[in-house]
């Protein structure tokens, strides 16, 4: 009986993401501490607020579109990362839209754009 429910399973997940990313896993804290705040607080739509993210979690993972995943959790990693940096600003050039990572502190600078050479001024 369980190998059927397992086949099933299986078959039911082929070609879907199942994503436990770091996207999905950082959905659920939110979820998370949602539903604890509600509870805590006794506010009921704080809790009712938690189903918004865990059914966007669950739409990810069952999603038969892994590559739009793939590009979620990426665009996500990427803004993470922007967020813990601290010692760098980050431009885009106004020529090429390419993104330019610049120490911070350094004043005003002319920043040249790798990609087209574009130069342009800015403050860190």
């Amino acid at each position: 009986m369980f190998r059927k429910i397992g086949q099933a399973l299986r078959q039911f997940m082929t070609g879907r993401y199942g994503g436990a990313d770091q996207l999905n896993m950082t959905v659920l804290v939110i979820c998370l501490i949602l539903i604890l705040a509600g509870s805590i607080f006794k506010l009921p739509w704080l809790t009712l607020l938690a189903y918004i993210p865990t059914g966007w979690a669950l739409y990810r993972c069952f999603s038969k579109n892994p590559y739009k995943r793939y590009e979620e959790n990426r665009c996500f990693l990427q803004f993470w990362d922007r967020l813990k940096d601290r010692q760098h600003r980050y431009y885009k050039c106004p020529k090429c839209r390419q993104q330019v990572r610049v120490p911070r502190g350094k004043g005003k600078i002319s920043i040249t754009c790798p990609k087209c050479q574009e130069k342009f001024i800015k403050k860190t």
